[in-house]
C-alpha cells in the first residue's frame, strides 16, 4: 500500500513539489548564510518525493533556541512559498476521491514545511519499534507520519501496520 501510495502521489504532486525544494536549495546554497537552509530544503526534496512509510520526529537532542532561529530565518528565505505550495497542492488533492489521502499528507507536509528545523525524518518501522523498543532517543516524540492508510482506514497515524 506505501508503495502505491508513494508511486500515485510521486506522479500527481510529488515530482512537481521536489522541484520545488531544490529550486529553493539552489538560491539558498548561492549565498553562504543560506547554505544550512539549502541543506536542509534538499532533505526535505527528498521527503517531498517519496513521503509514504516515512516519519517526522522532533529530534532529542536538539537546541529549542536554535531551531526556532533556523525556522524564522526559513520561513524569510523560502519557507512560506513551500507551504503554499503544499496547501494549493493538497487543495487540488482533495478535489477527487482518490485524492484525499494525498491531499491530507500533502496539508501534514505543510506543517513540516513551515518550521523543518529541530526535526527528522525517519523509516516509519523505527517508529512502530520505539514503542516496544528504546530505537529512538529518549525525548524523541512524533510529530507527523504520512501514511496511505491511517488516512484511508481511520488509523492512528504511525501505527500502521507493515505492509
Amino acid at each position: 500500500m506505501r508503495t502505491l501510495g508513494n508511486i500515485l502521489w510521486l506522479v500527481l504532486a510529488g515530482f512537481w513539489l521536489a522541484i520545488g525544494y531544490v529550486i529553493a536549495g539552489i538560491l539558498n546554497c548561492l549565498i553562504i548564510i543560506g547554505i544550512p537552509f539549502g541543506i536542509q530544503a534538499f532533505k526535505l526534496a527528498g521527503y517531498a518525493l517519496w513521503p509514504f512509510g516515512r516519519a517526522v520526529v522532533s529530534k532529542a537532542d536538539r537546541a529549542v533556541a536554535v531551531s526556532v532561529v533556523g525556522n524564522v530565518f526559513w520561513f524569510i528565505f523560502g519557507g512560506w512559498f513551500l507551504v503554499l505550495a503544499h496547501v494549493f497542492t493538497g487543495i487540488l488533492l482533495m478535489i477527487t476521491i482518490i485524492g484525499i489521502p494525498l491531499g491530507i499528507a500533502s496539508f501534514k507536509m505543510a506543517g513540516l514545511a513551515l518550521a523543518p528545523f529541530g526535526k527528522e525524518i525517519v523509516p516509519i518501522s523505527s517508529v512502530q519499534q520505539s514503542s516496544t523498543t528504546a530505537q529512538l532517543p529518549a525525548g524523541t516524540t512524533v510529530v507527523s507520519t504520512v501514511s496511505p492508510l491511517a488516512a484511508s482506514t481511520g488509523t492512528e497515524p504511525g501505527l500502521t501496520p507493515p505492509q
